[in-house]
């Protein structure tokens, strides 16, 4: 499968934050792209531990994104760096960022389904 990023799917878009994704295989394929100032730690509060459960794999194609892990260690991934984040993780950005990431569908869904809860106002 390929595609170029308008061809993939529009998952959200609210305050800046847009992020396209498709299942291909058992994988969800994202690209996201984050403000200045995006920090999931609040966002995260009710998953277990407080934190995203899914491990991610992908490529920051701009800027900049931290990401803390529930042992307190701290990294930060920037422009033309691959990534592996392991599940157990928050992360934020402080002066924005996009990356393409490729995660387990299933162990991810559970967290976009919370994200989108916590995002987009109810009517």
């Amino acid at each position: 499968m390929r595609s170029d990023i308008g061809g993939i799917a529009l998952e959200m878009q609210v305050n800046g934050v847009e992020t396209r994704g498709e299942v291909w295989g058992d994988q969800l394929v994202r690209h996201i792209d984050l403000p200045a100032g995006v920090d999931f730690t609040p966002l995260f509060k009710g998953l277990p531990g407080d934190m995203c459960q899914c491990p991610h794999w992908g490529y920051v194609l701009a800027g900049e994104i931290t990401l803390r892990g529930a042992d307190g260690t701290q990294e930060s991934t920037r422009a033309g760096q691959l990534f592996y984040w392991p599940p157990s993780h928050t992360g934020w950005t402080d002066g924005g960022v996009t990356f393409v990431e490729f995660s387990p569908a299933e162990q991810l869904r559970p967290v976009l389904e919370h994200l989108a809860a916590q995002l987009v106002p109810s009517a």
